[in-house]
């Protein structure tokens, strides 16, 4: 096999593995916006179930603080009637501390629902903002879940075809040659460049001239001495003739 032909091959091997990249990566994002959307539904679910719970566990306090000052507002109307009823001035005394202590038990009640009562104002509508940024995901997630599974569908269709391109590819490459295009790809992210006027083609330094003289023959591949990428020389197209003078 002419080192031509070797040529050819690893810059088809080369132009399948850009491409498989670019086509991994997009899978890659297509995948995690997905991914991402229903994370996010999921966040926005058991952020709703801990609101509502949140928001039933005040309510069921102001029932019971409610509770407590219907009670208190009797004993309140009681401790009344037994003020009235009082014929000693100490019986008197007794008796407005008691219904003082009263009152202040139902104030501090009413503060208590009062903020409670802004709590669960604050709560609904957090909840409601909540509700509404669910059923926009989940509407947008029905829009486009479908293309997008489609969309997934292709890319991975043409990256099982690009794959079964490579390893054709790979099985006419020569294995140390092969073996040595791996390990600088795995590296560089590209493992060959070609020089046509002495430098090389992907890290554009200069190359020794007893090195670039050598790959002009044509005899073998030659390796970078900066980047390391495998080298091939390939002639600058031939300039265009100019047009005769009238």
């Amino acid at each position: 096999m002419t080192i031509q032909s070797q040529i050819d091959i690893l810059e088809s091997l080369a132009r399948a593995d850009l491409e498989l990249t670019d086509l991994h990566q997009e899978l890659g994002r297509e995948r995690a916006a997905l991914n991402g959307k229903r994370q996010r539904l999921a966040e926005l679910d058991a952020r709703l179930e801990r609101d509502r719970q949140s928001f039933g566990d005040m309510e069921k306090v102001r029932g019971e603080l409610t509770g407590e000052m219907r009670q208190m507002s009797a004993q309140i109307e009681k401790s009344r009637e037994k003020l009235a009823r009082c014929r000693t001035e100490r019986e008197v005394n007794a008796g407005q501390r008691e219904l003082e202590e009263l009152r202040k038990l139902y104030r501090d009640r009413e503060q208590e629902v009062e903020k409670l009562n802004g709590l669960l104002e604050q709560a609904r509508a957090d909840i409601q903002k909540t509700t509404d940024s669910r059923d926009g995901l989940v509407g947008e997630l029905s829009a486009s879940e479908g293309d997008v599974a489609t969309r997934l569908g292709e890319l991975e269709k043409r990256a099982e075809e690009r794959q079964r391109e490579r390893q054709d590819l790979v099985g006419r490459v020569k294995p140390q040659i092969y073996r040595r295009y791996e390990q600088i790809r795995k590296r560089r992210g590209t493992a060959i460049a070609q020089t046509m006027e002495g430098t090389c083609g992907a890290c554009h330094m200069l190359l020794p001239p007893m090195l670039f003289q050598k790959l002009k023959r044509g005899d073998d591949f030659g390796q970078c001495p900066s980047c390391n990428r495998i080298l091939y020389f390939r002639a600058p197209p031939a300039a265009e003739d100019s047009p005769p003078r009238p």
